[in-house]
């Protein structure tokens, strides 16, 4: 009798062991940023269109795209677009202030800035994709009744931030689709 409950439990613990072995083993599980490398496979070059409007911004919206690229993803980056494997296209589409809060006298001290960001990317084999990103960002203003420019830099930064959050995951969807 004794030995049969110490079969059983033995059997169960194998069982149990075998069958969590086999679901995560089996899933198949990859990182986005598995088939983003896949994608945006060797060199990358990154060419930037400047709104003359604001000239700022858009040199961040590299910067941060730069940044992805080299540390989550790990590429080279080069600066001579003969050389390159994969050659992005950047552009911020629009920035827009939108006020969502109002004080007791009626100043606005709460506002959202909102970031469009639009990349193409062309492969060596010529194909070519489109991304378009959205960021936001949140912000309260609390010395004063208008936005200073060094409020109004920091917001849209952070809401490219926000923008290029997505981007590994978009890139990643685009290596699936034909």
């Amino acid at each position: 009798m004794k030995s049969m409950n110490v079969f059983r439990k033995v059997l169960f613990v194998l069982f149990t062991f075998a069958s969590v072995s086999l679901v995560l083993s089996g899933c198949g599980y990859k990182p986005s940023s598995y088939y983003a490398k896949k994608e945006l496979s060797g060199k990358v070059f990154v060419k930037l269109f400047v709104d003359l409007k604001d000239p700022r911004n858009a040199v961040l919206v590299k910067d941060a795209l730069n940044q992805v690229l080299i540390q989550k993803l790990n590429r080279n980056l080069v600066f001579d677009e003969d050389l390159a494997d994969t050659v992005m296209k950047v552009k911020i589409d629009s920035v827009n202030m939108q006020e969502l809060q109002y004080d007791k006298d009626g100043y606005n001290k709460l506002y959202r800035a909102l970031v469009k960001v639009a990349i193409e990317y062309t492969k060596k084999d010529g194909d070519t994709k489109k991304i378009s990103l959205e960021g936001e960002n949140n912000f309260s203003i609390d010395d004063g009744t208008t936005i200073t420019d060094t409020k109004r830099f920091e917001a849209i930064k952070n809401a490219a931030d926000d923008a290029l959050d997505e981007f590994l995951s978009k890139v990643a969807v685009q290596s699936f689709q034909e």
